[in-house]
């Protein structure tokens, strides 16, 4: 148990005693520190079923509880409100065994699709925001102890690619694609770089000449039927296309589990869509196949969801739901779990309904639209580069690596490093940054991408949180602790400081914020805590004597709390995909 789901026991035991509801009983850090360390607000509601008024059932469960070792103080404030002061040694007991709570049953698998570049384009900062909050997000459902699956969910069947094929085939040089040997790097670079410039041209054409888009969507149509040479050149592109996937999503300490796309579930589509006929799901609607999925009590509309266009095309509905299909077939899954830009929220409302309504997914299986907001520029509009156009992610990446070796000349650290050394520390605040600025943010919210700001060793960053992490592993380093991972000081005391007090009980606090940020799929709320530590162990480093502290006993037990918070802040750190370096 976390302390406050001690504490939360100890009240239950009370309220239970007195035929008062155990829901009632719960203590939760108090709103305000100088009043009390923690708070039952539980007399209020249960007033209401006792008769009594709630100073006096307050004063009755604290009758129970005042001679509770745990119990420091207990007072009555208010209407009836229970102010709770705990006592060191049960806050030693609890700093000593601050964890991860194991939150599964049944080892649930839950799959969450986050990413969604398309192939045959360069990856862009549009993406940044999807792949970086949904692989936290399988982080943090992975350390609860689920079988969390990251899926990239490609975009690789699309009118996209039939543009991209046959302009290829238009100017004769199919043999660009087909001859690219995926063993050559060299050669796999040269291919990508040729898509990139090639297909904002081919598209820009297609969308002013109707000739050139209606032979793109017959390639399309010829890819997706399995004919060649369309199908060959696909899946050479699509080869070349991960590859540099991978290795944005690897700059970023970004992974996935599963690396499928709306290719993988083609072959579901055709099978689903009799099964839907057949059941009276699927009619046609001037021309396309489509599934209605507006109900009575709508307060605006939703329109009817397209399995197949006019000329036998499918859609992105027809590939969600069939993907869908695919991992109810191999996963299983508790939950699915999309994490998506915020706009296409009626999109998924469309397919959620269909799947439910046609008994593709059961009742019990929870579908989730993690919505994400847009990264603006400090104008407040969709970020653009200074030349008008979007940026690409891996010049961003570079961009935020330049930024963070300069901040760390500016603060005169790593200068005593190699310079492959240094470039790794860079790296590592340079992506620190950009994560950490990101995902502080509610994930439904838009922000401000200001790379000035983010890459400050002060404030509220990613920059500052590894300074402070790298910190604690020097001050451990020079206590003569060089395996700081498992490093020993035996306990806290049990007289200690106000300024430790505060630390530790914070350091208590983050089983439940965990458990928070499991229970809404909120990052943010790590951020915060991890930031809200970080200023905590700085203003204990600032009061208490730690090394050149005298008595041995006082020296040890700080440096326990030195060793528990780095303990926790790194593994924060992990949870969010942020690499602390060793030293600085």
């Amino acid at each position: 148990m976390s302390l406050t789901e001690d504490l939360t026991r100890l009240f239950e035991d009370a309220f239970t005693a007195l035929n008062l509801p155990a829901e009632y009983a719960a203590v939760r850090v108090s709103d305000r520190s100088e009043m009390a360390q923690f708070q039952c607000n539980g007399a209020m509601p249960a007033a209401k079923i006792s008769g009594k008024p709630p100073r006096d059932i307050a004063a009755e469960v604290v009758a129970r509880l005042k001679d509770h070792p745990a119990f420091k103080s207990l007072e009555i404030a208010g209407p009836g409100f229970i102010n709770i002061h705990v006592t060191d040694a049960f806050l030693s007991e609890h700093v000593q065994d601050v964890h991860l709570p194991h939150l599964a049953e049944h080892n649930e698998t839950i799959v969450l699709d986050y990413g969604g570049p398309n192939i045959a384009k360069s990856m862009h900062v549009g993406h940044l925001r999807t792949g970086i909050i949904g692989d936290t997000l399988r982080r943090i459902l992975k350390a609860a102890g689920f079988n969390a699956l990251g899926d990239i969910h490609m975009g690789d069947w699309g009118t996209h690619m039939g543009i991209l094929m046959m302009d290829y085939i238009r100017t004769g040089e199919e043999h660009v694609v087909m001859d690219c040997d995926l063993d050559d790097p060299v050669a796999v670079q040269a291919l990508f770089d040729d898509m990139y410039i090639r297909y904002p041209k081919a598209s820009g054409a297609a969308k002013e000449d109707e000739s050139l888009m209606a032979d793109a969507r017959t390639a399309t149509l010829n890819l997706q039927n399995g004919e060649e040479p369309f199908r060959s050149m696909w899946q050479k592109i699509r080869d070349v296309s991960v590859r540099a996937m991978e290795r944005n999503y690897g700059d970023l300490n970004v992974w996935f589990d599963i690396w499928k796309g709306e290719a993988d579930a083609h072959p579901y589509i055709a099978p689903m869509a009799e099964k839907l006929k057949e059941q009276g799901f699927l009619v046609q609607d001037d021309g396309a196949w489509v599934i209605p999925v507006e109900k009575n009590d709508d307060k605006k509309k939703v329109p009817p969801l397209i399995l197949y266009k006019r000329d036998g095309a499918v859609m992105y509905g027809s590939t969600d739901m069939a993907t869908i299909v695919e991992r109810v077939q191999d996963f299983n899954p508790a939950r699915m779990i999309y994490i998506v830009d915020q706009r296409q929220s009626l999109h998924f409302e469309q397919v959620f309904r269909a799947v439910r309504l046609s008994g593709i997914v059961r009742d019990e299986v929870e579908l989730t639209f993690a919505g994400v907001g847009t990264m603006n520029g400090t104008d407040g509009k969709p970020f653009k580069t200074r030349a008008g156009g979007v940026m690409r992610l891996a010049d961003m990446i570079e961009m935020a690596r330049a930024k963070a070796l300069e901040r760390l000349n500016e603060a005169s650290l790593a200068l005593e490093m190699s310079d492959s050394e240094r470039l790794d520390v860079a790296s590592k605040v340079g992506i620190a940054a950009l994560k950490f600025a990101d995902l502080q943010n509610q994930r439904h919210a838009d922000y401000i991408f200001d790379l000035e700001r983010m890459t400050q060793f002060e404030g509220k960053t990613g920059p500052y949180l590894l300074y402070q992490a790298v910190r604690i592993k020097s001050l451990l380093r020079k206590a003569g602790m060089h395996d700081i991972e498992h490093c020993s000081f035996g306990s806290l005391l049990l007289q200690i400081s106000e300024t430790e007090r505060r630390l530790a009980l914070f350091l208590t606090h983050f089983p439940d914020v965990f458990k928070l940020a499991v229970k809404n799929y909120t990052p943010h709320v790590l951020c915060d805590y991890a930031f809200s530590l970080a200023q905590e162990f700085s203003s204990f480093y600032g009061n208490c004597h730690i090394l050149s502290e005298e008595d041995e006993g006082i020296k040890q037990s700080r440096l326990f709390l030195c060793a528990q918070t780095l303990f926790v802040l790194t593994q924060t750190l992990d949870l969010l995909g942020i690499e602390t370096p060793e030293r600085m």
